[in-house]
């Protein structure tokens, strides 16, 4: 088998320009006068901050990029070292952040589109959407059907935006400096934004302008040289832009005083482009061929639909990506990330962000929409920080960066700190936000995500393997955020059929990516105590059981639990075991007790009284093997089981399977065994289809098997005591190894005394 592998055709040119052309849009084509009217010129010194935030951020994403350079992305690198609980606020913040921010990219858009072409206002119901928010909602509508349809934006085609960009914004630059008067920047903290106590609330607002750089990070498989030029791309790129945004703010400014850019709004750009190239040039330019104002006024108008355009797709496009992660990692419904059969799209994905998009661009303002994106992605950065001392400190094997971060720990500690704190500068709403995000992203994680998840995190991990060396408090912690694994439980007794039960066990727990729990029940008389038991040698002297328990699971490679249980029960202990260790599937050896109740795991008293606890597996092992798999179905829910324990068998000595289904007509029930066993896996699997007596046929096919899995009876309790059961028969009269697996279901005490219906 060979591995697909992407090609590695990007260079750092095409590294550097997702970088910019991701970040480039916001913070100088719709903020600047927003951000001039909260700091004046010192709005400047907030770029710079927020610049300084990200660059801390680039540097502890350029190591994870360089150690993990097929896995990419902030979520997934929170997700491994943190835990599935913070990879659920990783993703939900990095899905709605984008979100936000696609939503602020549109309005940006339907700002500069209205100065082409007029665009109505709408009145709503409830609400009155601007020329801008139309705009936006055309955009945004244009975008999602690009993604939906599968239309590419080629590296070639964002190396050419980018690069005329940066050529526009350059040559703006030059003509507005030719044209500013600096005197103008005095004070350069004006009263009457706050003084140099605005410069945090206007970093807040404006760092919406950095969301561009981890974007690198997911594209490093493609990279050539990933450890030389990832960490240049996401470095060089947030400095680029820094140095162009604090400049372009001075720049603009310097031509125009600061509450003046605060009246133009959101294309304050093009306003002061308008003078500065009236300024430089006159009325007229190239010849007198065309007005200078025009000039000005088009080339930024243009340059502005490139950035907004480009950043807006980008997002829209990072947010299924997202999407397809968490899925993934099962934090989503992986169904989300359903392809479409045509268009090869993550379609539900792509409509489902471009529902929540459109509704911020039409309930939300540019102010709003940016501060919702900064601080969710804010989150998102010092969790990531967080992240990379994890990995420092547990250092897994496969983590090898090409490249470190230098001054460690202080740069992931400055970045982290910063980044969470730079919200508590933000409005009061934001804060609201950011808590409801990590509320809510909680609460999703106890309620869908955890009994899903199957990887606690590295720092789960280093705690609870060091249990006994580390504070009790964070290993409570640990354990109350840990994903519900998979476990199967083995009560084990008997040293003769201990090891075939574990193996059984172990087989289904690794294909869950599960755990073994072993449970030794103990049986005492009752006249003795239980307490006194455990502390006697005649009790506790024998722990070769358990012992060989652990020691055959971990042959298996299969992570093992093992417990002793003092009872003055037996079989019913088995029950309680598996209620207090959670299990999901339990598994037995036949016995005489397992025979009592004909074909079920339950005694008849455990029967009437209550549910199985958990999934049932009886094994009556008569030393056979599991190469041959013989698996009987009419298609109720204990054959189900039953499939997902023989699929586990073959991946783990690969058994060969035959289904078996006999039917009053062989056509139908060809038919119906194709569609069972597609459904249930199985597809490949020999298929036999007979009619006639039941138990005879099962009789005579066990001949050529070495196992036999049945699924239990589903009949009432009171018609199998009267008339016995099949299952009962059939194991009395095979001489193979039988399996009875017996799914936990609710049933009413009619069902369990007459039967269903």
């Amino acid at each position: 088998m060979t591995d697909d592998e992407l090609a590695k055709d990007l260079g750092l040119l095409s590294a550097l320009t997702i970088g910019i052309g991701t970040m480039i849009g916001a913070g100088i084509f719709v903020l600047p006068g927003l951000a001039a009217e909260e700091a004046g010129p010192a709005v400047a010194l907030s770029f710079v901050l927020g610049g300084a935030i990200a660059m801390l951020t680039a540097l502890s994403a350029s190591e994870l990029g360089t150690a993990m350079p097929k896995a990419g992305g902030a979520y997934y690198y929170i997700n491994r070292a943190l835990g599935p609980l913070f990879g659920s606020v990783a993703g939900w913040g990095n899905w709605l952040g984008l979100s936000f921010a696609s939503a602020f990219y549109v309005v940006g858009f339907g700002s500069y589109l209205a100065v082409f072409v007029t665009l109505p206002s709408l009145d709503l119901v409830v609400l009155t959407l601007s020329p801008a928010q139309v705009g936006g909602v055309v955009a945004g509508l244009a975008f999602v059907g690009i993604n939906y349809f599968g239309a590419k934006e080629t590296g070639g085609a964002q190396n050419v935006i980018v690069v005329t960009l940066v050529l526009i914004l350059t040559l703006f630059a030059i003509v507005g400096f030719l044209n500013a008067d600096f005197s103008t920047l005095r004070p350069f903290a004006p009263q009457e934004t706050g003084g140099y106590a605005s410069v945090l609330p206007a970093a807040g607002l404006i760092f919406v302008s950095y969301l561009g750089f981890v974007q690198i990070t997911t594209v490093a498989e493609e990279l050539k040289n990933p450890g030389r030029n990832l960490p240049i791309a996401v470095i060089g790129s947030v400095g680029i832009v820094t140095v162009m945004y604090a400049v372009l703010m001075l720049v603009l400014m310097g031509v125009v005083p600061w509450y003046e850019v605060a009246e133009f709004g959101e294309t304050a750009v093009v306003d002061v482009a308008e003078i500065a190239f009236s300024g430089v040039f006159g009325e007229r330019l190239l010849f007198g061929l065309l007005p200078s104002t025009a000039v000005g006024l088009g080339l930024l108008t243009f340059a502005g639909l490139l950035a907004t355009a480009s950043s807006a797709n980008a997002s829209i496009l990072a947010s299924s990506r997202i999407n397809f992660a968490m899925g993934r990692d099962k934090i989503v419904p992986d169904s989300l990330n359903e392809i479409h059969p045509r268009f090869a799209t993550p379609y539900r994905s792509i409509l489902v962000t471009g529902v929540i998009t459109l509704a911020f661009v039409v309930f939300g303002s540019v102010e709003i929409l940016s501060q919702a994106a900064s601080v969710l992605h804010l989150i998102v950065y010092g969790l990531l920080n967080i992240a990379l001392i994890v990995f420092r400190e547990t250092e897994p094997e496969d983590y090898d960066p090409d490249f470190r971060v230098p001054f460690y720990p202080i740069v992931p500690i400055l970045g982290a700190v910063l980044s969470l704190s730079l919200i508590y500068f933000m409005n009061p709403s934001d804060w609201l936000l950011s808590g409801v995000l990590v509320a809510g992203a909680v609460v999703w994680y106890f309620a869908y995500a955890r009994r899903n998840v199957e990887e606690a995190g590295l720092l789960a991990d280093y705690l609870m393997e060091d249990s006994d060396e580390m504070p009790d408090a964070a290993v409570s912690a640990a354990e109350a955020v840990a994903p519900d694994d998979y476990r199967v439980m083995v009560p084990v007794s008997n040293p003769r059929t201990e090891r075939d039960l574990v193996r059984l066990g172990g087989a289904v727990a690794k294909a869950r990516n599960g755990k073994l729990v072993a449970v030794h029940v103990v049986t005492v008389p009752d006249q003795t105590s239980l307490r006194r038991a455990s502390e006697s040698d005649a009790f506790t002297g024998d722990k070769t059981v358990i012992e060989n328990a652990r020691q055959h699971a971990e042959e298996m490679g299969v992570p093992v639990e093992t417990h002793t249980v003092f009872s003055h029960r037996s079989l019913e202990e088995v029950f309680d075991a598996a209620r207090t260790y959670e299990a999901d599937l339990a598994v037995m050896g036949w016995g005489d007790e397992g025979r009592i109740s004909a074909g079920r795991a339950e005694t008849v008293i455990d029967e009437l009284a209550h549910d199985l606890p958990c999934d049932f597996l009886v094994y009556d092992e008569r030393g056979g093997d599991s190469s041959r798999i013989l698996l009987p179905t009419t298609g109720g829910v204990h054959t189900e089981l039953g499939a997902e324990v023989a699929l586990a068998l073959r991946d783990a000595v690969g058994s060969e399977i035959r289904l078996l289904h006999v039917a009053d007509d062989r056509d139908e029930g060809e038919v119906f065994l194709k569609d069972w066993a597609e459904a249930n896996g199985l597809s490949d699997a020999e298929r036999v289809v007979r009619t006639g007596d039941v138990e005879e046929v099962i009789e005579d096919e066990a001949r050529d098997a070495s196992l036999l899995l049945m699924g239990a009876v589903s009949e009432g309790l009171l018609s199998r005591l009267v008339g016995g059961s099949l299952v009962y028969d059939v194991v009395n009269d095979v001489d193979t190894s039988v399996i009875i697996a017996e799914k936990a279901r609710h049933r009413s005490l009619f069902e369990r005394i007459f039967g269903k219906g």
